[in-house]
């Protein structure tokens, strides 16, 4: 099954959880999410998403998300959109598309949107890489 999957990405690019949707093309609210963003607040640099089947490009549900989390962590956060042979990356100053150096954890991401099973309960995620 192919579907939205989302990464909390340390400073040092540690993985530190990850969302499978179940849905290739929505990522829908989770409290598991919110939960994880806040309780990794002070580790958290970047929140990366997947869009299986495209486009290369922030939705504006993105943008009022990712202005919502950076009012509420009172810094910008890195932001990327995964697709299956690209990367985009919101930084603090501007959007840029990563060409070559895509981080380590991209390659995971991409795996993790093709392979993995949604799960229902995000603490389990949470087990699979504790914080």
């Amino acid at each position: 099954m192919v579907t939205e999957v989302c990464l909390l990405v340390g400073a040092d690019g540690t993985m530190l959880w990850r969302e499978v949707s179940g849905n290739p093309s929505a990522l829908p609210d989770s409290p598991g999410r919110w939960a994880a963003i806040w309780r990794l607040r002070d580790r958290l640099a970047e929140i990366a998403h997947t869009h299986p089947h495209g486009p290369l490009a922030f939705s504006t549900e993105d943008l009022t998300t990712m202005a919502a989390i950076d009012a509420a962590l009172g810094r910008p956060l890195r932001y990327a959109v995964v697709t299956p042979a690209s990367m985009l990356r919101r930084e603090p100053s501007g959007v840029i598309r990563v060409e070559n150096a895509e981080p380590a954890w991209v390659a995971d991401l991409r795996a993790g949107c093709a392979t993995e099973e949604p799960t229902e309960e995000p603490t389990a995620l949470e087990e699979r890489w504790p914080s």
